[in-house]
């Protein structure tokens, strides 16, 4: 049987003795702690030569590999220049370690998708002693913060680049450590307390926390649950106590640089003196190398601990919110003050408003997929109406929306929606998806779904059309534009559901094409095609509006009763007085969507509680798939992500919660009104026929 000796510079009171099989070979593990005691370890390196197999040195400090503290401290270099001189081979581990930190972020970045870390905020109380962690990550990741300055020297700063961590290790870290009273002045009570302020205030904000090994307990010594609840945290072998403090700490999860080769848990000096012994690798130079080539080729994957017994993934997204009339700025405190002040002053507002700089309305955290996979993001807001937006360049929105990006980027998120854009601007969000620092999507995919979700179940609600056998509504319904991006999806959504369906477009061209298109998919439905809307407008049962065009043929009062018109163009084609005029005619202006989870919170945004709008929806369905990719752009909407975005937010738990008018939510009160004034008009036209007949 081999013997392995770990002979540590730690307590002794962690002393063990252990067998074990590795490779089909039998060992035996020993470890002896020297509570510091450098000559006591260097006696024991001595007394254990040809004795044991290999002998891994513990609990000692590592050197950085940045700046001037790349070479181990004196008492560290005697140790292993003894090492050296024996026949036993003695490692300290720092091949193992080395490899483990680089090839644990490679690999849990690549089995999560090649995005786990992309754009996360990631805080290293360390730099210096991580410094390999943070070159790998920093490729996913612009979002580092160091801690080296405020914890090393007490100065009160964080470092927020690699290029920065070189500098300080390099120049400043050795400057601080000979300036006379240094110590007297960062332990002052106020310099103390703006530290802890700074590093909590930092640790809140992050995502991820690396943690070295080396007095692993100090440097989280007094946060609390409240701060690290939620963190992902990297660290090097996490014994049994470590995972144990910090699943009571609510951490998510644990990824261990140190490969677990063994049932237990042992450090980086021990596993890769197993190696030496088993792999036979003899003391000489270029040992090193033979080791390096046995890791890779073993591929020894480092630990990913989920402390409550279950995987969790958070991913992170972005939504651009605007106001969609003066109204919605009235959300905003101050605004709603000058409102109630001095309400005649609302236009100026509106105007002054479109030149504020995007910012942060609100977090949205909670929302939870039956998959099981999380999302947060937050709410980034512009202060342009859709009429300010069409009153000024579509270059003037384009930029707000491009420094949105940076500021979600910065934040941590993955994907960014810009939401459905007046038809001005409907090419912007193409150069957005240009320039932009996040893949982005309008979400128009989703919109053209849900619309036509909520005109279906409003007609259901409503009880006038029937089903078929084969369960489509036997009901009449036009699409008024067609063959526009959004139109075109809505024409053959439509085709689906309803028995006939109109398409109405100039274009008399792409209209042949759609009905080609829409006839070899849905045989069945009865097909008409036309570049007049007002034509057949009074026999329609449900009316989508897909084109500004259509306020020139879409005469409200023409419409028969009981009409569900589903207007989706922005600003809308309907408005308040148009639909004031027919109080027996449903006007809806989307479909939004109920999100998964049972705790979500998210400031107001004109909706009920986990209800969104259905582009926002898109970028939540994109980010919990972790999707993070440019997803729909520009006005040429594809079916097959229409299809692909609907499948997709049913498998995450996605549910048709509300249907939308001009004013708000339309209840089913409202629903109710429409249909026994419809009604009553029916009976009208009835008894009038019946009295023309009798004359």
């Amino acid at each position: 049987m081999r013997q392995i000796i770990n002979i540590s510079l730690g307590t002794s009171q962690d002393d063990y003795e252990f067998k074990t099989t590795f490779l089909n070979q039998k060992f035996l593990l020993k470890r002896i702690g020297t509570d510091g005691d450098f000559e006591q370890a260097a006696d024991l390196i001595l007394s254990w030569n040809k004795k044991a197999d290999a002998i891994g040195l513990g609990g000692i400090s590592f050197p950085y590999e940045i700046g001037s503290g790349s070479i181990p401290d004196k008492a560290t270099r005697d140790l292993l220049k003894i090492g050296k001189q024996i026949q036993t081979p003695v490692t300290s581990g720092n091949i193992l370690r080395s490899v483990g930190h680089e090839w644990t972020i490679r690999h849990t970045q690549f089995i999560h998708g090649n995005n786990y870390f992309n754009n996360a905020r990631v805080l290293f109380f360390s730099g210096m002693v991580d410094s390999r962690v943070a070159t790998v990550i920093s490729e996913y990741t612009d979002n580092l913060q160091f801690a080296d300055p405020l914890l090393k020297d007490g100065v009160p700063r964080l470092i927020g680049s690699i290029k920065e961590l070189e500098l300080y290790a390099n120049r400043v870290h050795d400057v601080l450590k000979w300036i006379p009273g240094k110590k007297i002045v960062t332990e002052s009570s106020p310099v103390k307390k703006t530290n802890e302020f700074l590093l909590r205030n930092a640790l809140k904000q992050a995502h991820v926390l690396v943690v070295p090994h080396f007095n692993f307990f100090q440097y989280l010594d007094g946060f609390t649950s409240e701060d690290l609840e939620g963190k992902i945290v990297i660290t090097s072998t996490a014994y049994e106590d470590r995972v144990k403090y910090l699943r009571d700490k609510g951490v998510t999860v644990i990824i261990d640089t140190t490969p677990k080769i063994l049932d237990r848990v042992v450090g980086v000096s021990i596993s890769e003196a197993l190696l030496f012994s088993a792999m036979n690798i003899p003391q000489q130079e270029g040992s090193d190398d033979d080791l390096l080539e046995i890791i890779t080729d073993m591929q020894m994957e480092p630990r990913i601990i989920y402390p409550s017994g279950r995987k969790k993934r958070i991913n992170r997204f972005a939504y651009i919110v605007y106001p969609l009339t003066q109204d919605y700025l009235k959300k905003i405190k101050a605004v709603e003050m000058v409102s109630d002040f001095a309400p005649i002053t609302m236009n100026t507002v509106e105007k002054v408003m479109a030149y504020s700089p995007p910012f942060v309305y609100s977090k949205v955290t909670g929302i939870k997929s039956k998959t099981g996979v999380e999302a947060e993001g937050w709410l980034i807001a512009l202060g342009e109406t859709p009429e300010q937006m069409q009153a000024h360049t579509p270059e003037f929105t384009t930029k707000r929306i491009l420094q949105a990006a940076v500021m979600a980027k910065k934040l941590g998120a993955q994907i960014m929606g810009i939401g459905m854009l007046p038809k001005a601007m409907k090419d912007s969000s193409i150069e957005v998806a240009k320039h932009a620092v996040l893949p982005i999507t309008t979400g128009n995919s989703y919109v053209a779904s849900t619309a036509l979700w909520a005109a279906a179940e409003a007609v259901r609600r409503m009880g006038l059309a029937r089903l078929t056998d084969n369960k489509k509504l036997k009901a009449k319904t036009m699409v008024i534009g067609a063959t526009g991006a959004v139109g075109s999806i809505c024409s053959r959504l439509l085709a689906t559901a309803f028995e006939e369906v109109y398409i109405v477009s100039k274009n008399m061209a792409k209209l042949l094409a759609l009905q080609e298109s829409i006839e070899e998919e849905a045989p069945q439905v009865k097909l008409h095609v036309s570049t007049r809307g007002d034509t057949h407008l009074g026999d329609m049962d449900v009316v989508v509006v897909a084109s500004s065009e259509a306020k020139k043929v879409l005469d409200i009062m023409r419409l028969k009763p009981g009409c569900v018109v589903t207007d989706i163009t922005r600003p809308m084609s309907l408005t308040t007085d148009d639909i004031a005029k027919r109080p027996d005619i449903l006007v809806i202006r989307s479909g939004e969507i109920l999100l998964p989870g049972e705790h979500i919170e998210m400031k107001d945004i004109g909706l009920p509680d986990q209800v969104v709008y259905a582009g926002l929806a898109e970028t939540i369905i994109l980010a919990l798939e972790g999707r993070f990719e440019t997803f729909t752009v520009g006005s040429d909407t594809q079916w097959d992500k229409v299809r692909e975005i609907y499948r997709l937010g049913l498998k995450h738990g996605m549910e048709l919660a509300a249907i939308t008018g001009l004013s708000g939510v339309i209840s089913d009160e409202h629903i109710n009104r429409v249909k026994a004034l419809a009604v009553k008009e029916f009976k009208k036209d009835e008894s009038s026929k019946k009295a023309s007949k009798r004359k």
